[in-house]
Formats: structure tokens, C-alpha cells, sequence
């Protein structure tokens, strides 16, 4: 008798566990199958993946910050409307938070962002669940400094595992170039790219650009290094590289052969 009841409680807990790995490989297999055009679509892939950003350092905070923002942004729905951003007390004042009326520039409903400060690692990893079981929440970020140690292999498959059964998706930003072993399903190196210049005004700046190389996972086309643009209609591959600049020097044919007034800026006369 003994014997037999042993044999259905382990019977009950491969079927468990039998249920999450499956929807673990459906969640991943819809993550594949979105990514067929462009490495771009693999960045608003439907709900449920754990992934890690990595920027190199704290002073490409921004465009860590930008980049998973952007994605999250792919994955707002009615039933999903926000994201939650959560950060360590001392971290806020270190690399500071995103800010409200930039966000709008970019089409990012400040609205849409729940900003979360806690004070312990304990204490953001339980957000972190609390979040991802929410599901009113898109995407949940945490924007995390250093190596702590409550951010071990096991912490991360318990985020991973839980992304996976709600369907919430799951970022980490980090920095730094150190790599520990995590549970993340995609890993993501991000630094800032010169912008393209626009067309009206070489010297004005462009619009954002991300250098992006996927160290963990892979896409269909193969591709692990590519550059991004922001448009109004979110990420795009950009179509050209940013072209070398020297100093700039005026037109030739606009260099005056006589004296000439000042000129205030740019070909703009002092007397208009």
C-alpha cells in the first residue's frame, strides 16, 4: 500500500513537471516562429520570456534603459497596459529614472510606466514575482547594479518559470561584462551607435541607434549582430551604417570673395 501510494505522488509530480517544461518550449517556439522575417520581430515576441540586457558600464545607462523600454512598449495590450520598472534605492540615485516627458517623445505613455524603489535584493526579487503573477502587467524591468548574490541561477529559474506559466515577460538590465550562469532564455548586448544624420541638416542629431549583439539564444535567420533604429512605428533594422565625419567647413562656392557682414550661425546674415 505504501508502495503504491508512492507510486501515484510521483506519477502527479512528472505530470507537473512535465506541464511546465512544455509550456516552457511552446512559450520559446513562439518566440522562434515570430522572428522569421527580421531580427528585429524578436523583440516584441508574445509574452513569458526571461531575458537579460546587458549594458558595459553605467554611463550607457540610457541606452540599456531605452532599448528594454522599447521592447516592453511591443508588448503593451489593452488587457496588459503597463509595465513595471523596478529599482534598488541606492541604484535610482546612481543612474537616475526614466523620465516621464521623454518617454512621450518617443511614444511611450508615461501613464503606462508603474516606477518601483525597494531597498533590499530580497525585496525586488519578490516585486519582481508579485509582478509577473499580475495580469494587468506587460512587462516587468529591473534595472539591477552589480553581481548581488540573491540573483543566483535558481532565482533566475524561478522568474523564468513563472514568466512562463503567466505569459508576463520578464527583463533584466544589467551591467558590466561579467556572464553568470542564468536561466534567461535571451541574453542582449547593448551600446550606443552614432545616429544617422538627417537629411535637412547633416550637423543635427538623428535619431536614437542601438548597436545589438544576442550573446544567449538564437534566431532563425542566423543573424546575432545587427543595428537598430527608433521610428514611430518602433524598432527597425537600420539600412545604412552612420558614414565617417570629419570636422565640418562651409561650402566652398559659399566662401565670400570680398568682405562681408558677420553671419549669425549658418548662412544666416547679421542684417537679415
Amino acid at each position: 500500500m505504501l508502495a503504491l501510494e508512492k507510486k501515484r505522488s510521483l506519477d502527479a509530480l512528472r505530470e507537473r513537471i512535465s506541464g511546465v517544461v512544455e509550456l516552457s518550449t511552446l512559450s520559446a517556439q513562439g518566440a522562434r516562429q515570430s522572428s522569421v522575417q527580421s531580427p528585429a520581430a524578436l523583440l516584441t515576441v508574445p509574452g513569458g520570456l526571461l531575458q537579460e540586457v546587458f549594458a558595459d558600464d553605467r554611463r550607457n545607462a540610457g541606452a540599456g534603459v531605452g532599448f528594454v523600454l522599447g521592447c516592453a512598449l511591443g508588448l503593451i495590450r489593452p488587457e496588459r497596459p503597463v509595465v513595471l520598472f523596478i529599482q534598488l534605492n541606492h541604484h535610482a540615485y546612481d543612474v537616475g529614472l526614466p523620465y516621464g516627458d521623454g518617454l512621450r517623445g518617443f511614444g511611450f505613455d508615461p501613464d503606462r510606466l508603474i516606477l518601483a524603489r525597494v531597498q533590499t535584493m530580497q525585496d525586488l526579487l519578490w516585486a519582481m514575482e508579485e509582478g509577473i503573477c499580475c495580469r494587468a502587467v506587460a512587462a516587468v524591468v529591473a534595472d539591477i547594479g552589480g553581481q548581488p548574490k540573491a540573483l543566483d541561477f535558481t532565482a533566475s529559474r524561478r522568474l523564468s518559470m513563472r514568466s512562463a506559466s503567466v505569459g508576463t515577460s520578464t527583463f533584466l538590465l544589467r551591467y558590466g561584462h561579467e556572464r553568470e550562469a542564468t536561466a534567461a532564455k535571451l541574453r542582449w548586448h547593448v551600446q550606443p551607435e552614432p545616429s544617422l544624420s538627417p537629411q535637412f541638416d547633416q550637423r543635427a542629431p538623428g535619431i536614437p541607434r542601438w548597436c545589438i549583439t544576442l550573446e544567449k539564444g538564437r534566431l532563425e535567420s542566423g543573424q546575432t549582430k545587427f543595428i537598430l533604429d527608433w521610428t514611430d512605428n518602433g524598432f527597425e533594422l537600420a539600412k545604412q551604417n552612420h558614414p565617417a565625419k570629419g570636422p565640418w567647413r562651409p561650402d566652398a562656392e559659399a566662401t565670400p570673395s570680398r568682405l562681408a557682414p558677420a553671419a549669425l550661425g549658418y548662412r544666416l546674415s547679421q542684417t537679415g
